[in-house]
């Protein structure tokens, strides 16, 4: 189990286009090294997270599991939507206000690390992965991340524990 880590790698990657989204803006404002950083950073979390996963996949203990009840756990896309596109309405970079943004983008990751609210990241929904809310024989809640697409929640799969919450199908 990963725990802490890997929400953390989840959530860092769920907001990375937002840098992307701010690279764009502060190169259209004229601020090319604020650019390639922006775009720098949010490519590194992309592919540290990616790079996670395919180190979970191979060394995480295969359980099998069963689940009594499958819902896809992608509801909140139209949320991240409006996150991705919030630096589009920033039109002059030097009226950012970096002493409130940092500390609510730490505090954001903070939450959802320590938490147990993360349910869904849409750009890894969009290299192939699916993501959804299962529950277990014992009534306990997971989310489950797979490139497979569930259609019923009698189907057995093979699974690694990510974190507490999260499973991650490993069933080819």
């Amino acid at each position: 189990m990963l725990n802490g880590l890997a929400r953390i790698l989840l959530t860092s990657t769920a907001i990375a286009p937002v840098g992307f989204t701010f690279a764009w803006v502060a190169g259209n404002n004229g601020s090319p090294a604020v650019a390639v950083a922006a775009t720098a950073i949010s490519t590194i979390l992309v592919i540290v997270c990616l790079l996670m996963l395919r180190y979970a996949s191979s060394e995480l203990e295969v359980m099998p599991f069963t689940p009594t009840k499958v819902e896809a756990a992608d509801r909140e896309n139209m949320g991240f939507l409006l996150l991705y596109l919030l630096p589009l309405f920033t039109a002059d970079l030097t009226k950012l206000h970096w002493e409130t943004w940092i500390p609510a983008i730490g505090m954001f990751a903070v939450i959802t690390a320590t938490g147990y609210n993360y349910h869904f990241n849409p750009l890894i929904g969009l290299m192939g992965w699916h993501f959804y809310k299962v529950e277990s024989k014992e009534g306990v809640t997971y989310v489950l991340i797979t490139r497979k697409q569930l259609r019923s929640a009698s189907s057995a799969l093979k699974v690694g524990q990510l974190t507490e919450y999260i499973l991650m199908d490993l069933g080819g």
